[in-house]
């Protein structure tokens, strides 16, 4: 895997501790900071190929330290990491480039998959947007941290009415559909995205047993169909072979729950 350098900033003795061990048993380098401002004095800047860092921080925070890092020039891939549901900072570090912004605990596996596609150059991969439709909050909740912690962007919304008027309509790259929802349904959706030739993979969430719907669906082009509740393992899977599917441009690759 080579001798990449992962640079870990975090006030958290805990967090740099551990993730120090986990970044070296994938076979990398590893060096901690206690503060964004050790990081900079420490002149590891430049040999660091992935720096991973808290947002919210004593002194210079996460956000402040990507700045910084931008006006000298130093175009190191930022993995942010924060204990602190925050919209507002999960924004600004995004577009301000960072490559993906992770909830404590995350996954081992995500954070493996989001430092090597860093290290290959794809920092696109693990990017994409997934949007997920249930007018259940807290399943939008429970999803909206499952797939974060893989490294995507998420965009949550309690009906499909919302999510069509929404911004993040062209920027989806996987839909997280509900069956049932009141108003527009999922095949409602699914059937309007069609009319306006809006080819977004779609995964359908459901907590009762339709195989009429079920049908219909996966004749209609979507990618799989899992029943409530599912494991962590089969959304991965199906959310992977969308986006495989988004890129190719093919047809439908169904699996079931």
């Amino acid at each position: 895997m080579g001798k990449h350098l992962i640079s870990v900033v975090d006030d958290d003795e805990s967090i740099r501790r551990s993730t120090t061990l986990l970044v070296e048993s994938f076979g990398f380098r590893a060096a901690a900071f206690d503060s964004a401002g050790a990081f900079l004095r420490s002149a590891r800047g430049t040999e660091t190929a992935c720096l991973i860092v808290d947002v919210q921080m004593p002194g210079m925070s996460g956000l402040e330290l990507q700045s910084e890092l931008a006006s000298a020039g130093l175009t190191i891939p930022i993995i942010f990491i924060t204990a602190h549901e925050d919209r507002e900072a999960r924004g600004r570090a995004m577009q301000a480039g960072a490559v993906a912004f992770l909830s404590k605990p995350f996954n081992d596996e995500a954070l493996l998959n989001i430092i090597r596609s860093v290290l290959r150059g794809e920092p696109e991969a693990i990017r994409d947007l997934i949007s997920v439709v249930d007018d259940d909050e807290s399943i939008r909740r429970t999803l909206r941290f499952l797939i974060e912690s893989y490294g995507f962007r998420v965009a949550v919304f309690d009906s499909g009415e919302s999510f069509l008027q929404s911004g993040e309509l062209h920027n989806t790259s996987c839909l997280i559909l509900d069956m049932l929802m009141p108003g527009l349904n999922g095949l409602d959706l699914q059937g309007e995205l069609a009319v306006a030739d809006c080819k977004i993979p779609i995964i359908f969430i459901t907590a009762y047993e339709d195989e009429e719907s079920r049908g219909r669906a996966i004749r209609a082009g979507a990618v799989a169909f899992l029943h409530k509740p599912f494991s962590d393992e089969q959304l991965l899977e199906s959310v992977q072979s969308a986006l495989r599917l988004e890129r190719s441009g093919g047809g439908s690759a169904t699996s079931g729950g």
